[in-house]
């Protein structure tokens, strides 16, 4: 089957979109500190709100999606995401705050599981590829969060989100396109099983207990990644301000060079683990960044940027790949292992930065920056995991 790159770019532009409308809320932080005059913890509990809607719900739509796919759920979700857009720029209070990013969640928990599915569909064989490609357009988005802060927020305030409405109507567009294609390419592989070229599924009739511990393991990999993602992205910056006397701007410089490098090592990470292995690659992901996560918090701000960088590139490496890993542990539930691994997990972050805006305010953010720089070491375990020849063979056993 040949990879659909029309597609595939499209997904990504949607995913781009989706994650800039997200990394409005966190570029916001420095602003509505001031303005709101809120606590660590309360900026803690924004992220967590948006995180967790984003999150928890993504399995739950992905299950569904697996039962039975509604690709016209695509721009319904960017329309959610536009709402609370419109909410968070003319909220004056944090209550306001947190019912506004909730709608930015919802929309980001329907898209994830069914643009997940897309790229899947689109991939055709070269699977680690077009996952990357995906991926990557949902980090650059993240990435752009510091810029938007310098550039937008310092000198507009919280009302320049408005200017993102139009960025929300294009995803709108973009992404009714690809559910047109979507629609239509469900309709053929449901004519092909009525005339039965193909079966109606191929899933196994049970699941191999080492399956489960392998995507158990998975998720727990994704969830120590995402801690120390959510620590580095929501307070890395106050800790540049606090520790080192940089200006709101000037921090987001250190913080867009971390992003970017993780748009990076995404893109670059799906064709190394089609070559060199899924498993191989999460594994030196983890444990080859952990030494530089330790020596981060304690650097002098010169040599900050390239270690930054080195850790970003790294550790994103495995983002589009754990995905990929998940996916053919689990063929026949591709959304609902989608919104496991780039939900559920990532929403446990969400909980890391409520955690860490309390442990802030009770001992200090450069106590927060040590015990985050300790959190890539769990890829250690990734020991555990079965190496990818043996996958097929799991599911294959319980056929």
């Amino acid at each position: 089957m040949p990879t659909i790159y029309g597609i595939l770019f499209a997904i990504s532009s949607g995913h781009f979109i989706n994650d800039i409308l997200q990394a409005v809320v966190p570029a916001m932080f420095p602003i509505i500190e001031k303005s709101l005059q809120l606590s660590y913890t309360q900026i803690g509990w924004i992220a967590f709100a948006l995180n967790m809607t984003s999150s928890l719900l993504q399995p739950v739509f992905g299950y569904y999606a697996d039962v039975r796919s509604r690709p016209y759920l695509l721009p319904l979700g960017m329309l959610s995401s536009l709402i609370g857009l419109i909410g968070f720029a003319l909220s004056n209070n944090f209550i306001w705050i947190v019912c506004s990013v909730l709608f930015i969640g919802f929309g980001s928990a329907i898209f994830h599981p069914e643009g997940s599915r897309v790229a899947y569909m689109a991939a055709g064989n070269k699977r680690g590829l077009a996952q990357s490609i995906y991926q990557v357009g949902g980090n650059s988005g993240q990435s752009l969060a510091p810029i938007i802060t310098a550039f937008i927020f310092v000198p507009f305030g919280q009302k320049g989100a408005l200017w993102f409405t139009i960025v929300a109507l294009l995803g709108v567009f973009i992404l009714y396109n690809v559910s047109t294609w979507y629609s239509s390419q469900l309709k053929k592989k449901k004519q092909q099983i009525n005339v039965g070229k193909l079966s109606k599924t191929n899933a196994p009739t049970s699941i191999h207990s080492k399956i489960k511990w392998a995507m158990g393991i998975v998720v727990f990999l994704v969830f120590a990644r995402s801690w120390y993602i959510a620590g580095i992205s929501n307070y890395y910056q106050f800790y540049l301000i606090e520790d080192y006397g940089l200006s709101i701007k000037g921090a987001q410089l250190y913080i867009f060079i971390f992003m970017i490098a993780g748009v990076l090592g995404t893109f670059f990470g799906g064709p190394l683990a089609d070559r060199f292995g899924k498993r191989n690659i999460i594994f030196l992901s983890m444990v080859g960044a952990a030494p530089l996560t330790v020596l981060l918090p304690f650097l002098p701000l010169a040599f900050v940027i390239p270690l930054f960088f080195c850790i970003g590139f790294i550790l994103s490496s495995s983002f589009s790949v754990t995905v990929v890993y998940a996916q053919e542990l689990l063929p026949s539930k591709i959304g609902m292992v989608s919104g496991l691994t780039v939900g559920l997990a990532f929403g446990m972050g969400a909980v890391g930065s409520v955690l860490f805006g309390g442990l802030a305010d009770l001992y200090s953010i450069r106590f927060v920056m040590i015990l985050c720089s300790l959190l890539p070491l769990v890829g250690l375990i990734t020991f555990l995991l079965p190496k990818d020849e043996k996958i097929s063979e799991y599911n294959n056993m319980v056929n």
